[in-house]
């Protein structure tokens, strides 16, 4: 059905907000985008239109830097587990139901309430060959439920001690890697249609848009304040969502 001129506004403002939130703090496209466009439409067609956004800026944050191939080589076995666990859980997102939306809300508060905490954890180098493929396994299972890339990938890879601008580009790769399995997920359930991808193409000018605003924003506002904010958001985001799947 094509959508009227009021929802292609919609659309384009969330996926502008979403990405200034990325261009602000570096991530938050998908989380931001899932949860508003769940409230639209079925959490497998959210899904789907936010693959190539979600793509190319991942992309972009994982090849600005030097270090991406350290990182895929050390990283390999958590990136594997993540296209597993995504391509398993995926009929979860794509079935619709009252459950993806329910398992998004609970995510989006979950990572709202763990961003906005001090907790402070690191993860021992002896443990990084069994919990990263293990915190890998777990963000695909929530991937593919709920569209989100977040947790425990985003915990684990701020636990490793990376220096800034390698856990940049270890999130860009780990949510690269997340969106093309999520989008293999989605199309081995039938439910990535052509239109749709056609769709999430067009979403890319406004998401890019979004994230030159949010650079600028990130000169001039304090990261505290904004990441603050965007948590609160995302709370009172992912309370409604659960409400509304159990009501």
């Amino acid at each position: 059905m094509t959508p009227t001129l009021p929802e292609v506004f919609a659309l384009a403002g969330i996926f502008v907000l979403a990405g200034a939130v990325k261009g602000a703090i570096g991530l938050g496209l998908p989380t931001v985008s899932m949860g508003l466009l769940s409230l639209l439409m079925p959490p497998g067609q959210a899904a789907a239109l936010l693959l190539i956004p979600s793509l190319i800026t991942n992309l972009w944050q994982l090849m600005c830097g030097p270090q991406w191939r350290a990182l895929c080589r050390r990283l390999w076995l958590m990136m594997l587990s993540i296209a597993a666990g995504t391509l398993v859980s995926a009929g979860t997102l794509s079935g619709g139901g009252h459950w993806a939306p329910l398992a998004l809300g609970i995510c989006l508060i979950l990572y709202a309430l763990l961003g906005s905490s001090r907790f402070d954890w690191r993860a021992a180098p002896a443990a990084e060959r069994w919990l990263g493929p293990l915190c890998g396994l777990l963000t695909g299972l929530v991937t593919g439920a709920t569209g989100v890339f977040v947790i425990p990938a985003v915990p684990y890879l701020n636990a490793l001690g990376l220096a800034r601008d390698d856990l940049v580009q270890a999130l860009g790769l780990s949510f690269t890697v997340s969106t093309l399995a999520l989008a293999a997920g989605l199309a081995w359930h039938q439910a990535l249609p052509g239109a749709a991808l056609g769709s999430s193409l067009l979403a890319l000018v406004p998401a890019l848009a979004g994230m030159w605003l949010g650079s600028i924003a990130r000169r001039h506002c304090r990261p505290q304040l904004f990441r603050r904010l965007f948590f609160i958001g995302l709370f009172i985001l992912g309370v409604e969502l659960a409400w509304r799947s159990i009501s």
